[in-house]
């Protein structure tokens, strides 16, 4: 009975070892089909990420503000213009043209021309009167209600001219008397 049962325990081992083997090959086959699957879905993600990388296009905003006008000029990094909008584009009321939330109005407008062209970065230069140190009030909110709608800020620069004697100043001599 011993020898017979080393024989039965010799041809299970057998079998066992056959149905490994076959399950092996049926997992190997699997394994494949998985890998060549994953394969080609990395292949169309590296695809896509290389698509949204080429229509990120970069332009460069000027902005100009005075107390009495705010006028935004947006180029391509060639100089072309794409798109310029100004305070009396927006509002009727020649008072607000330098206002703040019609500033919001301008940024909110230009986005929407921009946005079409595929532009997501900008470069932003702002400029106030010759001789003011500051810029207008509309300048900051035109660059928050940018960054707001989606568009990175890569450079703020201040363009200001700055003036260098030119021209007598009004008010004589003895300058304004009060």
């Amino acid at each position: 009975m011993k020898s017979q049962t080393k024989s039965e325990e010799a041809v299970e081992e057998k079998q066992l070892e056959k149905a490994e083997e076959g399950l092996v090959e049926e997992s190997e086959k699997e394994k494949k089909v998985v890998e060549k699957e994953t394969k080609k879905e990395k292949s169309e993600e590296k695809t896509e990420k290389h698509e949204k990388k080429k229509k990120e296009l970069e332009a460069v905003i000027h902005i100009y503000t005075s107390f009495n006008n705010t006028i935004v000029h947006v180029t391509d990094m060639s100089g072309r213009t794409l798109s310029k909008v100004t305070g009396g584009m927006v509002t009727k009321h020649s008072r607000l043209k330098a206002n703040p939330t019609i500033a919001m109005f301008i940024a909110k407008r230009v986005s929407e021309e921009l946005m079409p062209l595929g532009i997501k970065s900008l470069y932003v230069r702002i400029r106030a009167k010759t001789g003011n140190n500051t810029p207008g009030p509309g300048a900051h909110a035109i660059i928050k209600s940018l960054t707001r709608s989606g568009f990175k800020i890569l450079n703020i620069l201040d363009v200001t001219r700055s003036p260098r004697g030119g021209p007598k100043k009004k008010g004589g001599r003895r300058g304004r008397r009060v």
